[in-house]
């Protein structure tokens, strides 16, 4: 019993102490890597989390965009394959660079070690108000469709109702992963097991109903194509936005285990396991609809289900659902890292690198996030937040990437515990250097200029808070920091002396 009391009594001053610290402003500090049972992933969540996020609302929705860009069954099993291998190797660029600096937070830690904090600042900047938080948006627009569908038979669902929808989704995943990260893992692997079965059960009906000899759409395949530089390009766009989170992990480089071993393995294992899924998924849709039936489909998957496993076709919407909630939720957390990370720098509010002192969690960050996701749903036109995220996100991809070759001759006393070909960074930088052009020089939009100022104008907005630090800005964020954290209680990061 004296022990007992005597432990009671340290956690209830240490309980003080921590009121005491967050009213005088100086916080306590936690550090996250000493919750190793809670937050470290093995080898199996790495590919959970990789096949998880990956396979969602993509290849779902991406088919009729690849498609209408190519016009043709050829070109476009074509461009899924290409997007598969771009993607692998724009991994193995990462896995790189993620062995090398053992860092969350994906591509901000790469630029800032690379090229300094400006570039660095300028992705967190871009991400955290367009990238990140649009493609949770549009993850969630595409669960809002699928699942109303099935209570609007014979017409489109109202907007309003697949607004709501999706903001309703945002919210839960934001509550589940701020809540615990053990819960929003278990979430991830139970709904990767359910998408899973729905992309099994497709793959394996296209087989069956292949050697049941229906081929006929898949005779001369390569007629009638559409071939040019910017529809190759759109067509990699969307393709290529299916395949996104293949850099996933790198946002949790912390909290995996063993990072030297799981972050290749697992990139090497999930991304052409999902290459190969896509590939198969497409084959079977073309099975059993023409060109002009999929572009007609109002949902592509619930029209292969209609006319493939009626009367459980209700299975395929399902699932779908399933698939899309679980890519949501891991964009939503790995996403959230990178909110913290950037917190951490001072390149955000303070408030957003704090971790939450009951939960564990960066809950600031993720309730950041997923408040921003809920605006973009509001003029959410899907085919265009895609063409918009990709052009934005290539410009980043292309600029990590080119940072492995600079480190490669910069900072040569670095650790590589994984050294890829130097051919591969340089073919992934070409790449998104031509993906990046050819839609603005050979199909020039003023929405590509908008999104290409709102980027500089991350310049300004360095200049006004990072390197001048008014001291306007300062008096202003010190008190709301103060009242946020002690509404949300949480507390700063502890140092971790190397």
């Amino acid at each position: 019993m004296g022990e007992e009391s005597l432990k009671r009594r340290k956690g209830e001053d240490k309980g003080r102490e921590d009121r005491q610290s967050i009213q005088s402003h100086e916080p306590p500090t936690m550090n996250l890597q000493k919750q190793a049972n809670l937050f470290l992933f093995p080898l199996g969540l790495g590919i959970c989390m990789i096949v998880g996020t990956i396979i969602g609302s993509g290849i779902f929705v991406s088919p009729k965009s690849v498609l209408a860009n190519v016009e043709a069954v050829g070109p476009c099993l074509t461009i899924w394959a290409a997007c598969g291998v771009l993607a692998t190797l724009g991994a193995l660029c990462f896995a790189e660079l993620g062995t090398m600096i053992t860092k969350s937070g994906g591509e901000y830690p790469y630029l800032m070690e690379a090229f300094g904090p400006i570039p660095a600042f300028l992705f967190s900047w871009t991400s955290l108000l367009v990238t990140k938080p649009s493609s949770f948006a549009i993850i969630c627009l595409s669960f809002a469709e699928y699942a109303s569908a099935p209570f609007y038979p014979g017409c489109d669902p109202p907007q309003a109702v697949i607004k709501c929808l999706a903001a309703a989704a945002i919210v839960v995943i934001t509550i589940v992963n701020s809540l615990s990260v053990k819960l929003g893992s278990y979430l991830q692997n139970f709904l990767t097991a359910a998408k899973m079965i729905i992309v099994t059960i497709i793959i394996v009906s296209g087989i069956v109903l292949l050697a049941q000899g229906k081929t006929d759409n898949f005779k001369d395949s390569f007629k009638g194509s559409k071939i040019s530089v910017s529809s190759i390009s759109l067509a990699f766009y969307n393709g290529l936005w299916a395949y996104d989170g293949w850099n996933q992990l790198n946002y949790i480089t912390e909290e995996l285990k063993n990072p030297y071993r799981n972050l290749p393995l697992s990139i090497i294992i999930g991304i052409p396991l999902v290459t190969v899924c896509y590939v198969l998924i497409n084959v079977s849709y073309f099975t059993v609809m023409t060109s002009t039936e999929l572009l007609q489909s109002q949902a592509v998957a619930v029209t292969f289900g209609d006319r493939v496993l009626y009367p459980a076709s209700w299975i395929v919407p399902l699932f779908v659902v399933f698939s899309t909630l679980g890519s949501a939720n891991g964009t939503c957390f790995t996403a959230g890292r990178l909110v913290y990370v950037a917190g951490r720098e001072g390149h955000v509010l303070k408030i957003l690198s704090y971790i939450s002192v009951k939960h564990l969690t960066p809950a600031p960050a993720i309730i950041f996030y997923g408040v921003i996701a809920i605006i973009y749903i509001i003029p959410g036109d899907i085919n265009s937040l895609i063409n918009y995220f990709s052009f934005a996100v290539w410009i980043f991809y292309g600029l990590t990437v080119l940072a492995l070759i600079v480190m490669r001759f910069t900072r040569k006393e670095l650790k590589r515990p994984i050294r890829i070909p130097i051919i591969i960074p340089v073919i992934v930088t070409l790449v998104s250097v031509v993906l990046v052009l050819a839609p603005i020089i050979s199909a020039p939009e003023l929405p590509y200029l908008y999104c290409t100022l709102f980027i500089l104008s991350g310049l300004i907005a360095y200049a006004l808070f990072v390197h001048l630090k008014f001291s306007w800005a300062q008096k202003i964020s010190k008190p709301i920091t103060m009242h946020l954290q002690m509404l949300m209680e949480v507390v700063p990061e502890e140092d971790v002396t190397e």
